[in-house]
């Protein structure tokens, strides 16, 4: 399995190459944690069949769960046999944070679950 860690997901987010990060944490963890890495998108893991069409493969794509196992590590997966370009997160947002990368709070966008 393709993955980044996070000195270099921040390496590269610092240097501004472009990156698609995609937040797949389930809902209430999302909501629990109250932050996001910056430029994030969330999707909902649960609706994965709704919205892995809607994902443009144009610029390399990152996805991070909570801690980087089944719910990130699939969807990559799945991302990858369609084509992208897709990593995941070396121990997710957890990690992030344990490293002391910065977060940015999450927006009121009504997503809640």
């Amino acid at each position: 399995m393709q993955f980044i860690s996070v000195t270099e997901l921040a390496r590269q987010l610092k240097e501004g190459k472009p990156i698609r990060l995609l937040d797949v944490r389930r809902g209430q963890a999302r909501f629990a944690s109250g932050v996001q890495i910056s430029g994030a998108q969330w999707r909902d893991p649960a609706l994965w069949l709704d919205w892995k069409d809607d994902i443009a493969h144009d610029v390399p794509i990152v996805v991070y769960c909570a801690h980087g196992h089944e719910i990130s590590q699939g969807l990559t997966a799945t991302l990858q046999a369609m084509g992208a370009d897709a990593c995941h997160l070396e121990g997710g947002i957890f990690e992030w944070l344990a490293q002391g990368q910065a977060v940015t709070p999450l927006q009121s966008t009504g997503d809640a679950p």
